[in-house]
Parts: structure tokens; C-alpha cells; sequence
């Protein structure tokens, strides 16, 4: 819809292609005057009463306006056509009203035809800085695409609160984020909008990423693949060894549609902490991620095309998922694919400060760590190179849970490290406490795991009501 800004001694208006123009009485007395034309006949264009009749009317009409706006203002085209209606009315003259009603009435119905549907007063920012009408038409074809086989959809309702979320001038890349908070906030009175919200997000996912490869918008994953490795690779992101497959094979074999099965938190899950991304663009789509992850899995196969076919479509079915580490690193420079690091600690220095580099390293590639601290003689143990005391097992408990907190894995989520104690070591009590959020908080490990391993004896014990006996490694 087009709107008309009242200024001093001129009117602008934009019109719905969106350009702007002056808008002045006489395009008033024009507009008038074809209404007159279409009902009296070509042959009294030159009547002086018609002429006069159409400066009254086109008087009326500015009058009005300018008494509502004498300082300027916006209104919509609309509502000037309202006035003209009504002026035509009170003047007597309702055969021309009549025929200017048709004639609004087929003008609207031939831009609903050409789907040309622009908002009256929202205009939005272009990536080039150029301003254009919000086209109320795209915005519904995109959220009824999105919401395309689900029951229990509204898609007015999801237009209207976007536009009413709008301000004129906003740029058209935050037009995404505002759909999807109105569909987010939904999904607890209807499931099926978490579904429609992960469908937003990866269309906005795909145009930021194929704007970032260099691609049309509408190019099919499967036809970004070629180019999303050699970009990845650029970037040393990825391994150049991903090149060595066939290609064509692997594209063929991916099908974007499966997409539609994430649900809203899965997919940003994977938007925040998986997607390979680049100065904080995330170029990796959901499908071209799955396909990633198979190839660096099937990069030591026979048939490394067919297994990672296979790969591909266990994965992206969401028949089986792999572990965090793996689809982290699967196809990259590093392909480190464990989840989980169990280790011993020795009773020394050495020992207990290696095994803290080696948790660093383990956990900056996405490893999980389990130590067992067992063997760490316990507090006021003897200490026989410095004839001193020993502070126990907790002390050092503290520094690889702040070690884990500072590494966390490879800044993609927070470092996960578990302490595993016997039951029958002397600090057993003072290590069941770790977690507690009272007490000295220089032997509190708040952000990690333990776990007390407990032996037969010990139960057989309990199921006995005996004694049990506790004492130090040393």
C-alpha cells in the first residue's frame, strides 16, 4: 500500500512499487477527474461545470488534510481515497462515486493477482542500505511454506505479531529473528511450532551461508557441497582430504528435506556449538554438516563413497546420532572422535601435573575426563623429600576443576571432568563434600563431577553393620 507525507506547501508519497514522488492537488483533481470521465463520456473533458465541480471536490479533499495536519504528518493513499469517496457523496455526485469504488476495487483485486501486497507504512533496510516496502505477500508465502504439513498453525496470526514486532526502517536480516520469536513463543500452546520455528532458522541459516559461499540463495545443499569443502579448506578449517571423494556421488545423495525434522532446540543447539563457522558466520548447513561428519568417519574405508552414504543417512535420519567429540572434529584438521578420557593419577608431582597437562590437551579437542585420584596419599601423610605433611587429595581436586573451567572444549562448550575416589581412602569424607556450597570454598570443585567408587567389601560391610576401615595410599 502506498502512503502520502503531508509537509508544508507539498505532499510526498510512496508508492506501492516504493519509489517516491510529489503528491500534490493536482494529482488529487486527476484522480477526480477520471472518475468523472469514466461516467459522463470522453465529451466532457471541456465542460466548465465538470471543471469546476473537480476544483471543489480536489479542495475539500486538501482542506481536510490540512486541517488534520497542519504541521505535516503520514497517512495512507487510503484514506485520501476515503475523502474523495466522501466528497463525491456529499456533493451529490454518486453515480461517479460509484464508479470510482469499482474502479479501487479492481485495482486491488489485479495487485492481489501480481501478489503485489506491500505494507501501508513499514518500509525495511536492503543489505545495499535502499529502502523498499515490506511485501506482506513474501512474508506470508514464507511463514505458510514453513508451516507446510502441521496441524495447529495460525499463519495469520504469526504475520501479524511479526509486523506488529516491526519499525520502519528495520533491516531486512532482523525480518528472520522477528518471525521466529513469534512462532518461538507459541510452541508451548502447540508442539507443532517448534517445527515451524527450526524450519525459519534453517532458511535464514541457508541464505546467510550461501550469500557466504558466493551462491544464489535458492542453491540446494546439494549443490553447495563442492564449494562448502573447498571453503572450509581455504579457511583451514577442514581436511583437504575431503576432496579425494566423489563428489557428484555424495551430493546426490543428500536431501535437504530432512531438515524438517528438527525441532527448534535441536537446531539451535547445533547453530550455537556445531556449525563450522567463519568471523562468526555459521556457513555449515544442517545437511552439509551430517555429510561432513559421515565423510571424515569413512575417510579410511574401502568404499568410502558408499560408507559414508550410509553414515549420511543414519545420521541426518536421526536413526543414530554421534558423540559430541565426533561431530565436532569428524572431517577437520584434528579428527580427534573419543568422547571419554579415563586415567590414573600417580602419587608424585610429576604425575599430578602431568596428567593436568594432559587434561588441558584432551579437553581443549572435546574429550570428557575421568581421573582417579585413588592412589594420591591422603591428608597429613608423611611426605618423605621434604620431611613435611601432605594436603591430600582435595587441594588438587580444586586445580583441575578450575583447569577444566579455564580449558573448557575448544571453546565450543564448558570442559566436562569427573574425580573417582575408593571408598576406603583416609579424604573419602572430605571428597564427598566437594560439591557442597558451604564450607572453605578453596576445597570446593563446583563444576566437577565425582564419584565414590565403591567396592563389595564396602556393601558387604553395610549389609553387615560392621566396621570399615579407611587409611591412606602411603
Amino acid at each position: 500500500m502506498s502512503v502520502i507525507t503531508s509537509t508544508p506547501g507539498q505532499l510526498q508519497v510512496i508508492k506501492r512499487t516504493g519509489d517516491v514522488a510529489v503528491f500534490d492537488a493536482e494529482k488529487i483533481s486527476v484522480a477526480i477527474g477520471k472518475a468523472f470521465l469514466a461516467v459522463e463520456g470522453q465529451q466532457s473533458a471541456d465542460s466548465s461545470r465538470i471543471h469546476d465541480r473537480i476544483e471543489q471536490l480536489t479542495e475539500m479533499v486538501m482542506n481536510t488534510f490540512n486541517r488534520r495536519l497542519p504541521s505535516g504528518g503520514t497517512i495512507h493513499i487510503e484514506e485520501i481515497q476515503d475523502q474523495v469517496e466522501l466528497a463525491l457523496m456529499r456533493t451529490g455526485e454518486q453515480k461517479v462515486a460509484r464508479s470510482y469504488v469499482i474502479y479501487r476495487e479492481q485495482r486491488a483485486s489485479a495487485r492481489k493477482l501480481t501478489g503485489a501486497n506491500h505494507h501501508p507504512t513499514l518500509q525495511i533496510t536492503c543489505a545495499n542500505g535502499q529502502l523498499k516496502p515490506l511485501d506482506l505477500g513474501a512474508l506470508q508465502a514464507h511463514i505458510a511454506k514453513a508451516a507446510e504439513g502441521l496441524e495447529g498453525i495460525d499463519v495469520q496470526a504469526i504475520i501479524d505479531e511479526t509486523v506488529k514486532n516491526l519499525y520502519n526502517g528495520v533491516k531486512e536480516s532482523d525480518i528472520a529473528t522477528t518471525m521466529m520469536m513469534a512462532t518461538r513463543t507459541r510452541i508451548e500452546q502447540e508442539p507443532n511450532y517448534t517445527y515451524v520455528t527450526a524450519r525459519l532458522l534453517r532458511d535464514n541459516l541457508v541464505a546467510t551461508g550461501m550469500e557466504f559461499l558466493g551462491l544464489p540463495a535458492d542453491t540446494l545443499e546439494n549443490d553447495a557441497l563442492e564449494t562448502f569443502l573447498k571453503k572450509g579448506i581455504a579457511l583451514e578449517l577442514l581436511s583437504a582430504e575431503l576432496l579425494n571423494f566423489d563428489l557428484a556421488k555424495l551430493a546426490a545423495a543428500i536431501q535437504p528435506e530432512r531438515s524438517n525434522q528438527f525441532t527448534y532446540l535441536g537446531l539451535q543447539t547445533l547453530f550455537d556449538r556445531y556449525f563450522i563457522h567463519s568471523d562468526g558466520v555459521r556457513f555449515e548447513l544442517p545437511q552439509l554438516f551430517f555429510m561432513r561428519v559421515s565423510m571424515g568417519l569413512a575417510l579410511n574405508e574401502d568404499d568410502k563413497e558408499a560408507r559414508a552414504i550410509e553414515f549420511y543417512n543414519l545420521l541426518s535420519s536421526f536413526d543414530y546420532m554421534a558423540s559430541t567429540p565426533t561431530l565436532f572434529n569428524s572431517g577437520t584438521l584434528r579428527p580427534q572422535l573419543s568422547s571419554c578420557y579415563l586415567t590414573t593419577i600417580g602419587d608424585d608431582l610429576y604425575s599430578i601435573y602431568g596428567a593436568m597437562r594432559d587434561n588441558a590437551m584432551l579437553s581443549k579437542w572435546a574429550g570428557g575426563l575421568g581421573n582417579d585420584w585413588t592412589p594420591v596419599r591422603a591428608l597429613n601423610s608423611y611426605i618423605k623429600g621434604t620431611n613435611g605433611k601432605s594436603q591430600g587429595v582435595v587441594p588438587f581436586l580444586k586445580v583441575a576443576n578450575d583447569t577444566a573451567v579455564a580449558v573448557n572444549q575448544g571453546g565450543k562448550r564448558k570442559g566436562a571432568v569427573c574425580a573417582y575416589l575408593e571408598t576406603w581412602h583416609l579424604d573419602i569424607e572430605e571428597f564427598l563434600e566437594l560439591r557442597k556450597n558451604t564450607g572453605d570454598d578453596r576445597r570446593r570443585t563446583h563444576d566437577m563431577n565425582t564419584a565414590n567408587w565403591v567396592p563389595d567389601l564396602f556393601m558387604q560391610r553395610v549389609f553387615e553393620d560392621a566396621e570399615w576401615t579407611l587409611f591412606t595410599p602411603s
